[in-house]
Order: C-alpha cells, then sequence, then structure tokens
C-alpha cells in the first residue's frame, strides 16, 4: 500500500473489504466523512459547537471505506504521535475516529480497516499504534492491550490534605480561561510534567492544543465558563529549571495549573455545587498540594470530580484519610505493536534480561514465533537497553502480541498476566526475571484523549 493515497480508490490491503465496498481517500468528501462519525457515534450537529471546536484530523492520515451506492460506509484516521516509553520515545499512529455507519455493521468494514491502519502505520516507520477505546471490548481481538490505567477520584469539599513544605508560600491566580493567553503556558507546564512518564503523549500541535481548551456553552450543562488556576513560585523559588516559567514578569514561573468548572446547585436551601476538574499537572508535590486544597475549598460546592490521574499521581498520598476518597479505575491507553523488533527495542528495561519471548499474533504473521531480547547496561543508572533477533531456542516465556502490547508501557505486570492464564513460564525464573525487566517506576498515564 502506499503511504500517500491518490485521490480516489486505495488498494484493499490485507484484509479483503466485502463485495461491493472499497477504500477511498475521503480528502474532498470532508463532509460526509464527519457525517458518518456523527452516525456511528450519535453525536448531534451543533452549529455553534462546530464553529468554534476546530477539526483536529491529519486529512493526509485519513481512509474512508465507499459502498456500492457510493456512499461511505465507514472512516478511520490516524495521528503522528511521539509516543514517550520507559527510558525513549516510538513513532506512534495515534488510530482515531473509527466508526461503522449503524447500516453497514456486522459486515466486517471495521477488520478491513484496522489491517489498512496497521499497513499503512508499518509503511510510515511507526512501530506501535495507540488509542483510546469508545468501548473497550473491542480492540482485543485486533492485539491491542490495556497498557495504562487513569484514577478518576471524587472527593468531598474540605477533604483533608497532609502538610507539605512550601506549598502556602506559593501564589495562586484564578482567572477565565483564555484560549490565547494561556495556550502557552499550558502547553509548556504540561510538556514539563510529563517528562519521563510513559504514555505522557504531548498536545504538539496548535490544532491539538487549541482543542483541548474550547469551551462552547454547550458543553457545559449549567455550568460556569471553563476557570484556570495557576499556582507560581515567589521571588527566589519561582522560575526552577524546568521551563515553564511564563514570562509575567511576576517574579515566579508557573509551577502547576487546574483547568476546572463550577456547577451551581442547591438542596433544601444548602449549597451543593459540583467541581469538575478537566486537568490537573503539577511540577512537585508542593504545587499539586496547594492546587487540590484550593479546589477543596470552594465556597458553594459540595463534591470535587478529578480529572484522569496516573495511578501513582500524589493526591492518594496526600490525602489525611484515604477513605474520603471515592476512587475508581478506568482503561487508559492501549498499545499495539506493529513491529515487534523495533518497538521492543525502542524501549529501556528496568533490570538485566536475556529471554526467548515466544509470540502469537493472528493479524501480523512477522511479529509471531521466538524472538531473543537480551540486555546492556547504559549509561543511565537502572535502564537498560535491548537487542531484539529470531530465534530458534525454545521459548521461556509465551503470550500473545496482546499481553505484550499490555506490558510494554512499564504499567501492566507480565506476572499478574501469568496469574490470569494469559502468560506461560517454560522455563524457571523467567517469569519473574522478564516481569522485572518490563516493569517501569513510573506508571504510564496519557491525561487527554483524542
Amino acid at each position: 500500500m502506499t503511504t500517500s493515497p491518490g485521490p480516489s480508490s486505495l488498494p484493499a490491503g490485507p484484509s479483503p473489504l466485502p463485495a461491493g465496498y472499497r477504500l477511498v481517500d475521503p480528502r474532498d468528501r470532508r463532509g460526509e466523512f464527519l457525517e458518518v462519525d456523527r452516525l456511528a457515534f450519535a453525536m448531534a450537529t451543533d452549529p455553534e459547537v462546530d464553529a468554534v471546536v476546530p477539526v483536529t484530523l491529519d486529512w493526509e492520515r485519513t481512509v474512508g471505506v465507499e459502498a456500492a451506492d457510493g456512499r461511505l460506509a465507514g472512516v478511520h484516521a490516524s495521528y503522528p504521535f511521539s509516543l514517550p516509553v520507559p527510558g525513549g520515545a516510538v513513532a506512534t499512529a495515534g488510530l482515531t475516529w473509527v466508526g461503522v455507519r449503524p447500516d453497514h455493521r456486522r459486515r466486517g468494514l471495521l477488520g478491513a480497516m484496522i489491517a489498512t491502519h496497521f499497513e499503512r502505520s508499518a509503511a510510515r516507520g511507526e512501530p506501535v499504534s495507540a488509542l483510546f477505546a469508545a468501548e473497550s471490548g473491542i480492540y482485543g481481538r485486533f492485539g491491542y492491550g490495556c497498557a495504562a490505567d487513569d484514577l478518576r477520584v471524587t472527593l468531598t469539599r474540605g477533604t483533608a490534605l497532609r502538610d507539605v513544605p512550601g506549598s502556602e508560600a506559593l501564589d495562586l491566580r484564578l482567572e477565565t480561561l483564555d484560549v490565547e493567553e494561556h495556550l502557552e503556558t499550558v502547553e509548556r507546564v504540561h510538556a514539563a510534567a510529563g517528562r519521563g512518564r510513559p504514555g505522557w503523549i504531548l498536545r504538539d500541535t496548535d490544532v491539538l492544543r487549541r482543542r483541548h481548551l474550547v469551551d462552547p456553552p454547550a458543553w457545559r450543562f449549567g455550568g460556569e465558563p471553563l476557570r484556570i488556576v495557576t499556582v507560581r513560585g515567589t521571588g527566589a523559588d519561582g522560575g526552577g529549571s524546568d521551563g515553564a516559567g511564563d514570562g509575567a514578569g511576576d517574579g515566579g514561573g508557573v509551577r502547576g495549573y487546574a483547568l476546572l468548572r463550577r456547577t451551581e446547585r442547591w438542596e433544601d436551601g444548602r449549597p451543593r455545587g459540583k467541581v469538575e476538574l478537566r486537568e490537573l499537572v503539577a511540577l512537585d508535590a508542593a504545587a499539586a498540594h496547594r492546587l487540590w486544597s484550593f479546589v477543596l475549598d470552594l465556597d458553594l460546592t459540595s463534591t470535587v470530580e478529578g480529572p484522569p490521574l496516573p495511578v501513582d499521581d500524589a493526591l492518594p498520598q496526600l490525602l489525611a484519610d484515604p477513605r474520603e476518597a471515592v476512587a475508581r479505575l478506568r482503561d487508559n491507553l492501549w498499545v499495539r505493536l506493529l513491529d515487534l523488533p523495533a518497538a521492543l527495542t525502542a524501549r529501556r528495561y528496568a533490570a538485566p534480561l536475556d529471554v526467548v519471548l515466544g509470540v502469537t499474533d493472528d493479524r501480523l504473521p512477522q511479529n509471531a514465533g521466538t524472538w531473543r531480547l537480551r540486555t546492556t547496561p547504559t549509561d543511565d543508572p537502572g535502564e537498560h537497553a535491548a537487542t531484539v533477533e529470531r530465534s530458534t531456542d525454545p521459548a521461556d516465556v509465551t503470550l500473545d502480541v496482546r499481553e505484550l502490547g499490555a506490558a510494554y508501557l512499564g504499567g501492566r505486570a507480565l506476572g499478574a498476566l501469568a496469574a490470569a492464564g494469559l502468560v506461560t513460564e517454560h522455563r524457571r525464573g523467567a517469569l519473574a526475571t522478564t516481569s522485572t525487566a518490563f516493569g517501569w517506576p513510573v506508571a504510564p498515564v496519557c491525561t487527554w484523549g483524542w
């Protein structure tokens, strides 16, 4: 398949479409592409929303499926991301906008589109694909593994936090969010806070950055306009070396921010307002403590609904009484290895390892078989580089590519997958050493969806 498709039809790819369907380039049919997505996800059209919310698609990376009657029956697209992985990063195709018209379901269109996505991504030199799953039960059968969870926490107003030195000294500012004024500060702090965290994909185009901050009235559901709270150092402790200072001339760099909305509500004459956090990002514990202390003590509110957080976030440790939080885990990034040796050598490993992996992959047979993964030390303490080669030796550990994707970012233990019957050890001790090496001390997460 060509990586720069022509303006009409595209090759059918390795997973044949049903009779009467063909792959097409939808760049000159953008309105129809968007309409298929709305039909697939039951989304209403709102001209006021459409006027302010940018379409973030890279149209060079879109694909349509055309039915015999000439209408688009299915669509999908991807983004060119750099996915942070343990000790590095890897070129990744962020799969998105996958939809099939309801009257064309159950005909094999999704499978054909996924196969097309795999082939196009590999041809572009992207060894990995990642996505957020609208329905979490779908993508496992295509070899995607759930590689990260995020933590959602609901707290009551007044929840007590443990003290953190320096928190009270930080300046705090509440403003109505303004995209032009706050965009660069938000992205600078977001990038600095995520350094070294697997999965922390950056919003690295202007349209993605703006889409993250737009706030049309229809999305407020009776709440206020989106607000931004920033915390800054004062005097000599201000700028730091993180590069997140905003140049505002106030003597201090921004060390954290929260995007929030309050919704007014009264019950039996008492205020029961809600605070919803879209995002809360901090560069250190003092900044996190200052932000949470503020949002947990807003007048006329009773509950605070937190944003997606990494499972090792500081907040649970800061709670004076952990039972004050109502917490739930939700699946976050799903990862699919498209080029197994390229993907496995793109990351570092937490311990020495010499293991033969027996891998099954029903969708991409070039990944299947036995592979020897050997590590060597690097100049970074606790990080080991790897080589991956075909092997004729018997496998020490066998697993499907789905489980390999789940463990890829270091947040899912191969030992736990083995306990669920999804990974098998053939050489005594191989599972423990492999699970340890694939692990990572920082939990993976991506705190925004595409």
